[in-house]
């Protein structure tokens, strides 16, 4: 018998999130399988607001394709994005644990397609399989760990602080491919956010580092040749700034 369109529909959605790099990645099939009907997938246009911070956590989100920003706003009312996700990265899951509202927007900054899952469902899957468990708290100390070193960073001049955030990116959202590592290519509003600088700051530097050779920017990505050599620009920035 010819297989229905329901089924196709959720071996098309299991395949997505137990594909390489995503967050259910090496889980039992059968896991999935007992939520599977319960989870949402959902294309978005880029600038959708996905989540409002102090909205109650009702799901959590599974980027399967694209890119969204996580956002805030400081004392003076500015913006401040925190983070960029992207495929295989999970948000919201903080409000299931907790139980209270979300804490940050998140907004889509290209078409991207996420999967949502209710917050009960996530929470019986974490219960139940050890691997999530870990794999969430791997997850929250890498985020620890790029805040830290961020924050480390903040008194820093320009040139280090725009070439942390591209190896933030680097790290989080970074692809490698046969020279070097492709990063999402962010207008330079979102890298100013990143940053705390100044936009003509970062239009700055991104070309003094484009002409050191250390990127080279393309229409959607911008490809950073020797992760080691962007490394260096952290102590020896100044020469940079001649």
């Amino acid at each position: 018998m010819e297989e229905s369109t329901a089924a196709r529909n959720v071996k098309a959605e299991l395949d997505q999130l137990l594909s390489p790099g995503m967050f259910f990645e090496g889980l039992p099939e059968g896991t999935l399988r007992e939520i599977i009907c319960h989870i949402v997938s959902r294309n978005h246009p880029a600038n959708q607001v996905i989540l409002l911070e102090h909205d109650w956590g009702g799901s959590v989100y599974f980027i399967i394709e694209g890119w969204v920003k996580i956002r805030t706003y400081n004392k003076q009312g500015k913006e401040v994005t925190l983070n960029i996700l992207g495929s295989g990265e999970v948000f919201g899951e903080m409000s299931a644990m907790d139980e209270v509202p979300r804490s940050t927007d998140v907004i889509t900054l290209i078409p991207t397609r996420i999967c949502s899952i209710p917050s009960g469902d996530f929470l019986k899957v974490l219960e139940k399989e050890p691997l999530v468990g870990i794999r969430l708290s791997q997850l929250m100390a890498k985020r620890l760990r790029q805040v830290n070193r961020r924050l480390r960073l903040r008194e820093a001049d320009s040139t280090s602080r725009v070439a942390d955030v591209l190896l933030f990116l680097a790290e989080g959202q970074g692809k490698p491919v046969e020279q070097g590592v492709d990063i999402p290519n962010l207008p330079h509003r979102e890298l100013s956010s990143l940053s705390g600088l100044a936009r003509e700051t970062v239009t700055r530097v991104l070309a003094k580092l484009e002409k050191a050779e250390l990127i080279k920017r393309e229409h959607h990505t911008l490809h950073i040749p020797n992760l080691g050599a962007l490394e260096d620009v952290l102590s020896t920035s100044s020469s940079l700034l001649e």
